[in-house]
C-alpha cells in the first residue's frame, strides 16, 4: 500500500462520505424507539392495564373487597397525574434518561411489592408508585428519541414507542388470565419477572440527551402558544372521549346487551388487538400528510366509532367500534406529539414542556371522566348509551376547536 492510499483511508475514517452512517444511524433510531416501546410496556402498559383482569382475582382471594379494589386502581390514576406533573423537575435533577432507567425499575418493584397484601396502604402506596412511573415515562421517553429522529420518521418512532401501551392492553386479555392459572401471587410475580427482562434489555439502549436549544423566533411565539393552548385542551377532551371504551366497554357488552362476560372479554382482545396497530398507523399517516391534517382526520374518525353504538349494537357495528376506538387509544399520542415538534420546532425544553402540559390535561380530563361518567352512569340507571354519546360529543368539540382556530388563524 503506498502512501497515498494510507492518507486516503485515514481521511476517509475521519470524514466519512454523505450517507456512510446511513445504516448506523438507522439501527441507533430503530434501537432507540425499541427502549421506548419497552419503557412504555413496562411503566403504562403492564403497571396500568394489567391490573384490570386481576381484579376479579384480588377479590375471590379475598385480599381486597370490591369497593377497596376501586380505591386501588384509583390510585393509579392519581400517581399517573402526579408522575405527569413531576417529570420535568426528576428530568432536571437526574437526567431524563436516568429518570427513565429509575421509573422501570420502580414499576419492576411494585410488581413484586403487590404479590402480597401486607395492607390496604401498602397496597395504595404501590398502585400509586406504579401510575407515577407511568406519568414520568409518558412525559420522558419519547422527549429523549425523537430530538435523535428526523422529521420525516418521528410519527412512525413516535408510534413505535408508545405501541408499548397497546401491548399492555393485549397483554392484559391474554398473558395475565394464563399467569392467573399459576395464581394470583405467581400472576405478579410473572409480571415483575417480564418488566426486569424489558428493564435490562433496554438499559443500555437509550441515546444521550439533546444538547441545549436554540429558542424560536420571537415573531411566531404569541400565535404558537395560542395553538399550544387549544392543543391541550384538545388532547383532554380527547381523553373523555375514550373512557367509555376503556371503563364501560366489557360491561355493556356483557350486562348491558346480556351477552356475557366472555363475550365482553372478547371484544376487549378486538380494543387490544386496535390498540398495538394504532399508534404505527397514525404515526405512518402524521409522517406522510403532517401531524395537523392528520390529527383533524383523526378526531373525526374517532367520533364516529366512539358514536355507533349509539346507533347499533350489531356485531359489525361493535367490533369496528372496539377495534378503531382501541387504536386511537394510544394512536392519538404520536399525532399531538408530533404537532407539538412542529408548533415548537426549535427548542427541545419547550417541546418537553409542553408535552408535560398535554400529559396532565390528559390525565386530568381522564380522572374527571372517569368519575363524572360513574356519577352519570349511575343517576341514569345504567344507560349506557348516554355515555357513549358524551365521549362522542366531546371528540366533536376537539375537532371544532382546531377547524375554529385554523379558520381563524387564516383570517389573520
Amino acid at each position: 500500500m503506498t502512501n497515498a492510499d494510507m492518507k486516503q483511508q485515514v481521511e476517509t475514517r475521519l470524514h466519512p462520505q454523505p450517507g456512510s452512517n446511513s445504516g448506523s444511524t438507522s439501527q441507533r433510531t430503530w434501537r432507540y424507539a425499541v427502549a421506548g416501546l419497552s419503557a412504555s410496556l413496562v411503566g403504562l402498559g403492564l403497571a396500568r392495564f394489567s391490573y384490570t383482569p386481576l381484579i376479579p382475582a384480588l377479590i375471590a382471594a379475598k385480599w381486597f373487597s370490591a369497593s377497596d379494589v376501586v380505591y386501588l386502581g384509583a390510585a393509579n390514576l392519581a400517581g399517573y397525574l402526579a408522575g405527569a406533573l413531576a417529570a420535568r423537575s426528576v428530568a432536571s435533577r437526574i437526567g431524563a434518561v436516568r429518570a427513565l432507567r429509575a421509573m422501570m425499575l420502580l414499576a419492576t418493584l411494585s410488581f413484586f411489592a403487590s404479590s402480597s397484601p401486607v395492607s390496604f396502604t401498602w397496597f395504595f402506596a404501590w398502585r400509586f408508585l406504579s401510575g407515577l412511573t407511568g406519568g414520568i415515562i409518558m412525559v420522558l421517553a419519547a422527549s429523549v428519541i425523537l430530538p435523535h429522529t428526523s422529521a420525516a420518521r418521528r410519527g412512525i418512532i413516535g408510534g413505535v414507542i408508545f405501541a408499548g401501551v397497546g401491548l399492555g392492553v393485549a397483554a392484559s386479555g391474554t398473558l395475565v388470565p394464563l399467569l392467573l392459572q399459576q395464581g394470583l401471587q405467581q400472576s405478579w410475580y410473572g409480571l415483575g419477572v417480564l418488566s426486569a427482562v424489558l428493564t435490562l434489555a433496554s438499559w443500555w439502549n437509550w441515546p444521550a440527551e439533546a444538547n441545549s436549544d436554540t429558542p424560536p423566533a420571537q415573531a411566531k411565539h404569541h400565535q404558537t402558544s395560542a395553538i399550544a393552548r387549544a392543543l391541550l385542551i384538545q388532547y383532554g377532551l380527547n381523553a373523555v372521549a375514550l373512557v367509555p371504551h376503556m371503563v364501560f366497554l366489557v360491561d355493556f357488552v356483557a350486562r348491558g346487551l346480556g351477552q356475557g362476560i366472555a363475550a365482553g372479554s372478547r371484544y376487549w382482545v378486538l380494543y387490544g388487538l386496535g390498540a398495538i396497530v394504532g399508534p404505527l398507523a397514525t404515526g405512518h399517516l402524521g409522517d406522510r400528510a403532517g401531524f395537523g391534517p392528520a390529527l383533524r382526520a383523526a378526531f373525526l374518525i374517532e367520533a364516529a366509532a366512539v358514536l355507533l353504538p349509539t346507533v347499533s349494537t350489531a356485531p359489525l357495528s361493535l367490533i369496528v367500534s372496539s377495534i378503531v376506538v382501541g387504536g386511537f387509544t394510544p394512536g392519538i399520542v404520536p399525532l399531538v406529539l408530533g404537532r407539538i415538534h412542529e408548533l415548537v420546532p426549535h427548542s427541545a425544553e419547550q417541546q418537553r414542556a409542553t408535552w408535560s402540559h398535554a400529559t396532565t390535561s390528559f390525565a386530568l380530563f381522564q380522572a374527571a371522566a372517569a368519575y363524572g361518567f360513574s356519577w352519570i352512569y349511575a343517576q341514569t340507571g345504567g344507560d349506557y348509551l348516554v355515555l357513549f354519546g358524551l365521549g362522542g360529543a366531546a371528540v366533536v368539540l376537539a375537532l371544532a376547536i382546531d377547524l375554529g382556530l385554523a379558520l381563524t388563524t387564516r383570517k389573520a
